[in-house]
């Protein structure tokens, strides 16, 4: 990269704008060395789900859900609820499916045939599903990024992924565990993605049972944004959703993808 593209990428992160309008892409080690630079003698003060510039809900008073299903990759979550995805496919329901590297690498013709589908949209889980700090912060057991450079790799080298097999690059970003600290999300900012988060706990983990997720979801109120999960089938969360859906619907709701309205 030559200086006045340095110079012009450095006034972009600094402003807290994003750098990805311009073509070619900086490389990723331009991009570690830039924002390393812009927040050396930054210190987080927060640290939680609902950290500034989270965007939780979709901003309207339409009486819609964005369902969105993670896909977190782990050694016991590269799995996909068949069912689930079939069911959704069917009712044409839409979706925001938040994917982690990992599980894009375990189920590569499958990851192609859901970012092929219009009623699916593709979003940014990381590429090793990590909690995303600047010094290190874990939590759940979960090990953060340790640094703003690994923070750009975690987000960066996933977007770079997906848009590489999909042709689209991904505006949305949750990090494993949905955690952050302000810099993280100033730093996931400046790379083009907004930090999603959500107002509505479906699943807590694909932990809960059927008729657990069902009730959660039928508390729904319009503009929620659901966490769910999409990786595994043995958990009770397809059949929460499957069951959620049609009463859903009755009551009036319509499902929508997070991009399909402003978020707040």
């Amino acid at each position: 990269m030559n200086r006045i593209s340095a110079l012009f990428l450095a006034i972009m992160i600094t402003a807290g704008s994003s750098v990805f309008a311009e073509s070619p892409l900086p490389s990723v080690e331009s991009l570690k060395q830039l924002n390393t630079a812009r927040y050396a003698d930054v210190v987080p003060a927060q640290w939680g789900e609902n950290v500034p510039g989270v965007r939780r809900r979709l901003d309207t008073g339409d009486k819609v859900i964005a369902l969105t299903l993670d896909a977190c990759g782990s050694a016991k979550g590269k799995g996909v609820d068949s069912r689930l995805i079939e069911f959704l496919i069917a009712r044409q329901i839409p979706a925001t499916l938040f994917i982690n590297g990992r599980w894009i690498d375990a189920n590569p013709e499958l990851f192609r045939q859901l970012a092929a589908n219009p009623l699916f949209e593709i979003a940014n889980h990381g590429i090793r599903h990590k909690p995303a700090s600047v010094n290190g912060r874990s939590v759940y057991g979960i090990a953060g990024t340790q640094s703003v450079a690994e923070v750009v790799e975690e987000i960066e080298l996933n977007a770079r992924k997906i848009e590489a097999i999909s042709g689209t690059r991904p505006k949305l970003y949750r990090s494993g565990t949905a955690y952050y600290d302000e810099i993280a999300v100033q730093i996931s900012q400046g790379l083009g993605h907004k930090v999603a988060g959500y107002s509505l706990l479906g699943d807590a983990g694909a932990t809960w049972s059927a008729a657990q997720v069902k009730a959660a979801l039928l508390k729904a109120m319009p503009g929620d944004i659901a966490l769910l999960h999409m990786n595994h089938p043995e958990a009770g969360t397809g059949a929460g959703i499957i069951a959620a859906v049609p009463e859903l619907q009755r009551r009036g709701f319509r499902f929508v993808r997070m991009s399909d309205y402003p978020l707040k």
